[in-house]
């Protein structure tokens, strides 16, 4: 099975990066990311890549992938409410428009969202109601599957420590 992650750097992502290559079902890891994870396995290809508004260089490279675990997002504390909607809702959109593009409905999506996450998207809170609408937007998409994951807390394990310091705080 070939496996994308999006974010392989942060906690998340280095969490499923490790449960990936512990996992004998798991042959190939595509590691998409803004910056080197140091991860040295025979399973592991990384991309470095600048604009995760475009993925139009490197799309090719998501053929033939199986899954896609897409482990990137913000905190929207202190954040205008349109920065918020381009880093969640657009870049979001655009990685998932760009397989979707290649790989012939049989990837299975994984997006991770939040725990008060607003389907509706009429909520009183800007945050719920951007994750909603991507989450939406996720599942009208040409996939084999999407599944939205909502924790309302991560405990880290076996040394991954988050980079937000209010998290790593609590």
């Amino acid at each position: 099975m070939k496996v994308i992650i999006f974010g392989p750097t942060g906690m998340v992502g280095r969490g499923v990066l490790r449960e990936c290559l512990d996992d004998p079902r798991v042959d190939e890891v595509l590691l998409v990311s803004r910056h080197s994870t140091d991860v040295s396995h025979r399973k592991v290809r990384e991309i470095i890549h600048d604009n995760f508004f475009d993925f139009s260089a490197i799309q090719t490279a998501f053929a033939g992938a199986d899954a896609c675990f897409f482990c990137l997002g913000v905190s929207s504390v202190g954040m205008p409410e349109a920065d918020y909607y381009h880093l969640t809702y657009d870049l979001t959109l655009a990685a998932a428009s760009a397989i979707a593009a290649v790989t012939d409905r049989r990837l299975t999506f994984c997006y991770v969202s939040g725990e008060g996450t607003d389907s509706t998207e009429h909520g009183r809170r800007a945050w719920a109601r951007i994750k909603g609408k991507t989450e939406n937007a996720l599942m009208r998409l040409p996939f084999k599957a999407a599944y939205m994951f909502r924790p309302g807390y991560i405990q880290p394990l076996r040394g991954i420590r988050s980079k937000t310091g209010w998290y790593q705080a609590v």
